[in-house]
């Protein structure tokens, strides 16, 4: 007897097909099952087909596309309702939270008007017991004083608050299943993981099925019960989570959790999927992904194998060669770290204060007005970069981390920027003062400074063929002309790409492809210094494995030094050789990577660090983690004394007396163990003595 009904199907999909006109077959004859309170995480590379599926159980798909198949929800089959009658099972039986919050919201409405929306519009609620179950809803998912927070506008939250409200009005009307595509992608690990706490808590008291949409394999680790994976519009591999995971049976799969940047940097260095998904309409004939799979065999070139089971219960796979993946590294095998050469292996004999320094970055400072009264006048200054300190010495890797809106890409932009200053502090390049550069000596200077953007296909002139794209800045610095064509072609080799390539236009190559064109194009007039701000975040981790090794390919034989800006720590483990973690415009913890790492001695350091999935569910499930507090972001801003004690745990637990050295005066930078290249910003932080 299961008086809860824990695990009855709630919703179920059978043989769905979805072909957009003319001929892209986006999903083929994909089969699951979600029980009332289970979590089923779909995952793969984009293109997969997991959002088609999404948007085909929510009758959200555009007009003219054929759907053929079952989907049932609790016995019911939606497919061939009318919009009117969908209308009337989305938001009361069928729930939905997308990926973009800010976009999903009304923007001239209070929140709190919208959820009550949606409880009027389906439960016929009066105006007064609508809003007053809205204040109840935004309590449960955990936003502060939620009375006063229901009247505000969706402007007025961060990205975790709206991504709260929209979970809010998704179980507001006691859902039987709840459809969340990708709803933690543009998040930061610290919200991420609050998001999911939340969505685990509201799902659990709706009792709903969470049908989850997402390409971040570390975050279904803990937060689903079973995992379907896709590829080329297909269920490659289905089962329970830990079976997955722990004993993968499709090369795909293997190959996508042999790919992921791991923070424990378990196993050894991630390994990069060879080659790109199929066009969807020119599917090539037998198993899809055999022109990728490095152990296929002449019968997977014939037919496309079925879905059988493998393993324990439950557990299928599509796969011809089942029996010979049954140990992961027979198909993927990962290269221990420890047996890697090392990069720069001269330099890295030597201290760091003996080698040249390639940036020096001193107390720099960046203000923006924060407000205006109606006469243009300034209210209040934001402290983008208040105070910020490195260097970066050649041969190196500076990662430089933290939450969104902390000043990571700002400190960037100013570097980039090349002149003086705005508003205090000082920026050596290469032994030149920026403050004293005129035109040409910033022109002969930005050679040897080059930057790679997070999306390359915004950063890529999309009416230029490629070998128009690498040839713009060899012909801005003169380079002569007749060389430029075997230059472009030197420059396609060194980044992996074919000779053909060069014919192309961005539109016509794959993101990893696209943003290689953009590596090529920074290093084509052989720089000493690359920014990268974000270089593989818009990218599948399939992908991302491969750019990441080509960029330390890269600077092991060119000797180059990178300022890594990202969000991602696990990536930045992954690349850097020390870390600089950046809170509200300041350096709180800078260290070798290992040391921050394996010892954290700042509270925020030790919070993004907890927040971090790793990609292995009995792990993942053990770990205690560091929640920061809510502040919301109304609240007073603090100018005196520590900046981040409103959100400290370690402050929370001081006893008052201990926290007035906190509440009056800001801490500074001091080193760690005497070590000039390890310091923090915190009155207690760990393995410091006060």
């Amino acid at each position: 007897m299961n008086p809860r009904g824990i695990g009855t199907n709630v919703l179920e999909v059978q043989d769905l097909a979805v072909t957009y006109r003319p001929d892209v077959r986006a999903v083929r004859g994909v089969s699951f099952s979600v029980g009332r309170g289970q979590v089923l995480g779909v995952v793969g590379e984009s293109g997969s087909g997991k959002t088609a599926v999404a948007l085909a159980v929510l009758g959200l798909l555009p007009d003219r596309t054929e759907v053929t198949g079952s989907v049932r929800l609790r016995g019911r089959e939606l497919l061939g309702l009318s919009d009117g009658e969908m209308s009337r099972i989305r938001g009361k039986d069928l729930a939905m939270v997308f990926q973009d919050p800010l976009s999903s919201l009304t923007p001239v409405h209070a929140v709190g008007d919208q959820i009550a929306e949606a409880i009027r519009i389906h439960s016929g609620a009066t105006r007064g017991a609508a809003r007053a179950r809205a204040v109840e809803l935004l309590d449960l998912v955990g936003i502060p004083d939620a009375a006063r927070r229901a009247r505000a506008h969706p402007h007025e939250f961060s990205g975790g608050m709206r991504q709260r409200v929209m979970i809010a009005m998704a179980v507001a009307n006691d859902p039987l299943a709840i459809v969340a595509d990708e709803p933690t992608t543009a998040l930061d690990v610290t919200l991420q993981a609050q998001v999911l706490d939340v969505l685990r808590t509201a799902g659990e008291a709706a009792g709903a099925a969470i049908l989850m949409i997402t390409h971040d394999l570390g975050m279904v680790a803990g937060f689903a019960d079973r995992v379907l994976v896709m590829y080329a519009g297909r269920a490659v591999e289905s089962g329970q989570v830990e079976d997955i995971y722990r004993r993968p049976r499709m090369p795909y799969t293997i190959g996508l959790l042999r790919s992921l940047p791991r923070l424990d940097d378990a196993g050894g260095r991630p390994v990069p999927i060879d080659g790109a998904p199929p066009q969807l309409n020119a599917l090539p004939p037998g198993c899809p992904f055999a022109p990728r799979c490095p152990i296929a065999v002449g019968a997977c070139w014939d037919d496309e194998p079925e879905m059988l089971p493998v393993g324990r219960p439950g557990h299928a796979a599509a796969c011809l060669n089942t029996p010979a993946t049954r140990d992961p590294d027979a198909v993927f095998p990962l290269t221990p770290t420890e047996l890697l050469p090392p990069i720069g292996e001269d330099d890295a004999a030597r201290a760091r204060t003996s080698r040249e320094a390639v940036l020096d970055v001193k107390d720099l400072h960046r203000f923006h007005v924060e407000q205006r009264n109606s006469f243009g006048r300034g209210k209040g200054l934001l402290r983008a970069v208040d105070g910020v300190s490195f260097d970066i010495r050649a041969g190196e890797t500076l990662g430089l981390v933290g939450e969104s809106g902390c000043g990571k890409t700002t400190v960037l932009m100013e570097i980039l920027a090349m002149a003086r200053p705005r508003n205090g502090g000082r920026i050596e390049i290469l032994g030149e003062d920026s403050a004293g550069l005129d035109g040409a000596g910033r022109k002969a200077l930005r050679r040897n400074v080059q930057v790679v953007f997070q999306d390359p296909f915004s950063s890529l002139d999309p009416r230029m063929r490629v070998a128009a794209i690498l040839a713009e800045p060899l012909r801005t610095h003169a380079f002569p002309s007749e060389h430029i064509p075997d230059r472009v072609q030197e420059l396609l080799k060194l980044v992996g790409l074919e000779p053909s390539h060069a014919n192309r236009h961005p539109y016509g190559l794959s993101g990893g492809q696209r943003q290689r064109v953009a590596i090529a194009r920074a290093l084509a007039l052989e720089p000493s210094l690359v920014l990268l701000d974000e270089p593989v975040a818009a990218l599948d981790v399939s992908v991302q494995a491969g750019v990441i090794d080509l960029l330390e390919e890269l600077r092991a034989r060119l000797g180059l030094a990178y300022l890594f800006v990202a969000h991602d720590l696990a990536v930045v483990r992954r690349v850097a050789d020390r870390i600089a973690v950046m809170h509200r415009g300041r350096i709180v913890e800078i260290g070798d990577v290992e040391h921050v790492y394996e010892d954290p001695a700042h509270p925020y350091t030790c919070a993004l660090l907890d927040a971090v999935p790793i990609p292995d569910p009995v792990l993942e499930r053990k770990r205690g983690r560091v929640r920061l507090p809510d502040v919301p972001p109304d609240a007073p801003r603090l100018e005196t004394g520590c900046l981040f004690r409103q959100r400290c745990p370690r402050y929370l637990a001081l006893s008052e007396a201990s926290r007035a050295l906190c509440d009056r005066e800001d801490p500074v930078s001091r080193s760690i163990d005497g070590e000039p290249d390890r310091m923090v910003a915190c009155h207690y932080a760990l393995g410091v003595s006060t």
